[in-house]
């Protein structure tokens, strides 16, 4: 635009705005009484209606309708009498007193530990040369009651077997013994006698009679007879002298 043109004034928004709110508000009163005057000239008065009617004669009196009679109503049931509850017996009584709540026990108190007894080595030195002294006093008990239990042993098995050889020299000798009839009852006459190893008799000697001088001589001869006499076995059991008992009727 050049110099020499007239200036325009600045375009005014607000008042365009206002004009177009008043134009819009116009156009809607105008509707609202357009809308009221075409409802008010449209509506219908209202109109009463009469209905003529005729007058009908009264109709013929119905016929009584039968009713039929009520049913005999039935007898109520007889009430059953129904028993009375019991009283309930009353609780018991507590017999249990409430005990007060014991105080509670103060903790064992710990009990002081001992303390360790000393060693003295010299004493312990004895007390295990005791115990071996008494360990060596009982091995030697129990070895001296085998002993003698073997040597008891030894000696009834000697016994016995001495027993069987002078047994067997008594059998030989009373198999030659010729009792003479004289003689009353059992008496009883003791000799010596003494032989070699290998059973010859050396001598017979009486040493106690049987009060029967027939009866004593019987049983030297007898003796004599039955030379040599057993051995013994084992031959550790020879004796070189014997003490023989002879009797009638029991040895």
């Amino acid at each position: 635009m050049s110099k020499d043109s007239p200036l325009r004034p600045p375009a005014n928004k607000a008042g365009k705005r206002i004009s177009f709110a008043l134009a819009i508000a116009v156009h809607l009163v105008l509707a609202g009484f357009l809308f009221y005057g075409v409802r008010w000239q449209t509506k219908s008065t209202d109109a009463v209606e009469v209905e003529l009617v005729r007058a009908v004669p009264a109709p013929a009196p119905a016929a009584p309708i039968a009713v039929p009679p009520a049913p005999t109503p039935e007898p109520a049931p007889t009430p059953v009498p129904v028993p009375e509850p019991k009283p309930l017996p009353p609780p018991p009584k507590p017999d249990i007193a409430i005990k007060e709540k014991e105080k509670p026990k103060p903790p064992p108190k710990p009990e002081p530990v001992p303390a360790p007894a000393r060693v003295d080595p010299f004493q312990e030195q004895l007390k295990r040369e005791a115990e071996q002294l008494t360990q060596r006093k009982q091995v030697d008990s129990a070895a001296q009651e085998l002993a003698q239990m073997k040597a008891s042993q030894a000696a009834a098995s000697r016994n016995k077997a001495m027993a069987d050889y002078l047994g067997r020299i008594r059998g030989k000798i009373r198999g030659n013994i010729v009792v003479p009839p004289e003689v009353k009852g059992n008496p009883e006459a003791v000799f010596d006698v003494t032989q070699l190893p290998s059973g010859e008799i050396v001598t017979v000697r009486l040493k106690r009679s049987s009060g029967h001088t027939a009866l004593d001589a019987a049983i030297e001869r007898a003796i004599l007879k039955s030379n040599p006499l057993p051995k013994p076995e084992p031959a550790d059991l020879f004796s070189r002298s014997l003490e023989l008992r002879f009797k009638p009727l029991v040895d």
